[in-house]
């Protein structure tokens, strides 16, 4: 009787909590679009396509903050993934367990870093590397491909300065979630591999990994929603240039970007304060939007 009692209130504990979670995303999420509307309503599909931003004549184009946006969150991932699963693979299956140990809690301690610090390290150390070394190295070796020339030699701030801190952000969310993915296969499968002939290589290649990717995708795309919704560091590494990077040495201006360097003067007026939660509200649709496309990739594998 007693455990039936306690069965009884357990269940309903975690059904209240349950409805309370799932309350409270959707009145955020209707917070954000009802705040949102009066601009997206007014502006249509220009604000999605203009480039013009002027709140004295009321006219709201996010492209050029939507474009700085994906463009970051590009070269983060280009950066950040391979990194993040080769570590994630050294770690589950390769590594012995003292120095599986000892690089797994150096990897957890990113997370604890704030990003502020992220941002001060990259402004102060790591856009005067950038400027001296990195940029002349890749722009006279690659510069004959766009994506790779140096539009702006006197600076050290760009699209790949904040990918790179981005990336080194975002790198204990894809090493965890990918090695416990890993490490989740069950063993028979790697016996039945071992047992065909398979090398460990593989047997990792082939069958370990194809098993693991619902979890592998997950980290990439939680991954890369913390680069979307990155701000701190975003500011002040980006360049906050309103125009459309044109290789990764760029300056850009991301969607967080705006909002955080407008917000404090421009809540008051309902309007601006509209179009800043728009852009909210597009960045939201974004990342879903992204998230159902990685779970359809996911699905053909």
């Amino acid at each position: 009787m007693k455990t039936d009692i306690r069965s009884a209130i357990a269940q309903i504990v975690f059904t209240a909590c349950g409805i309370i979670t799932a309350i409270t995303v959707l009145y955020l999420i209707g917070f954000i679009f009802y705040m949102a509307f009066p601009v997206l309503k007014s502006q249509g599909t220009y604000f999605i396509v203009g480039d013009v931003w002027n709140y004295t004549n009321g006219i709201y184009g996010a492209k050029i903050f939507i474009i700085g946006t994906l463009a970051v969150t590009f070269v983060t991932i280009i950066l950040a993934f391979p990194l993040g699963i080769f570590t994630s693979i050294f770690l589950a299956e390769f590594a012995p367990e003292k120095l599986a140990y000892v690089l797994r809690s150096l990897v957890e301690l990113l997370v604890g870093i704030p990003s502020v610090v992220y941002g001060i390290f990259g402004f102060v150390v790591l856009s005067k590397f950038m400027m001296n070394h990195v940029k002349p190295l890749i722009s006279g070796t690659l510069g004959f491909i766009p994506i790779f020339y140096d539009t702006q030699p006197s600076s050290g701030d760009g699209v790949l300065l904040a990918s790179m801190v981005l990336a080194v952000m975002i790198l204990p969310t894809i090493v965890a979630l990918s090695e416990n993915a890993i490490r989740s296969v069950p063993a028979a499968y790697r016996e039945a591999s071992y047992a065909v002939g398979a090398t460990h290589w593989e047997t990792v290649r082939k069958v370990v990994i194809p098993s693991a990717s619902g979890g592998i995708m997950a980290s990439l795309v939680l991954g890369t929603m913390r680069a979307m919704g990155e701000t701190m560091a975003v500011v002040m590494l980006l360049g906050n240039s309103a125009g459309i990077p044109t290789s990764i040495f760029s300056s850009g201006y991301a969607m967080t970007s705006k909002i955080l360097n407008d917000a404090g003067e421009r809540m008051a007026n309902a309007e601006h304060m509209s179009a800043l939660f728009a852009i909210a509200a597009v960045l939201f649709l974004i990342e879903i939007l992204f998230v159902f496309a990685a779970r359809k990739l996911e699905a053909r594998f």
